[in-house]
């Protein structure tokens, strides 16, 4: 009888824990590719789930919360423009009042170029996404980043 108790036990106790544990359907990775002695370009790639999309950097107001990336200040480097992104998929997002509205699927690539000023560079900062599915969206997301440049 306790057996079958304790079984018992343990097979809901399995369920609400895998209930409640957390959606990450965007994982993030990063790189450095140096250009030259002083230029290089660093790389912020999101691999996303099937069904799940982050959106652009270039979202209007009143839509989702666009990708965003703040870099700290460094003696190292200076930024070189903006931070790319290939063309998104745009279409009209019912959610928020038919906008139209440019996300990635799948996985993406952002890069910043950079001018360095010394062999080597660190570069840091934080990057900020939203993630929606057909159904949801999550709350925005703010990561870290620190990315070595060599």
């Amino acid at each position: 009888m306790k057996i079958a108790v304790l079984a018992l036990l343990w097979c809901v106790l399995s369920v609400c824990r895998a209930e409640s544990q957390i959606l990450t359907p965007v994982h993030w990775s990063y790189g450095a590719k140096k250009l030259s002695a002083t230029e290089a370009v660093v790389f912020f790639k999101a691999t996303i789930d099937p069904g799940w999309h982050v959106y652009s950097q270039f979202v209007k107001p009143g839509g989702p919360v666009k990708t965003s990336f703040d870099f700290d200040g460094s003696s190292d480097f200076t930024l070189d423009g903006t931070t790319q992104e290939p063309k998104p998929t745009v279409r009209k997002e019912k959610v928020f009042s038919n906008m139209e509205i440019g996300f990635f699927e799948h996985s993406v690539i952002f890069k910043q170029k950079i001018r360095l000023k010394t062999a080597q560079a660190i570069v840091k900062g934080k990057l900020q996404y939203m993630t929606c599915n057909d159904t949801q969206c999550l709350p925005p997301d703010e990561l870290d980043f620190s990315i070595a440049v060599k």
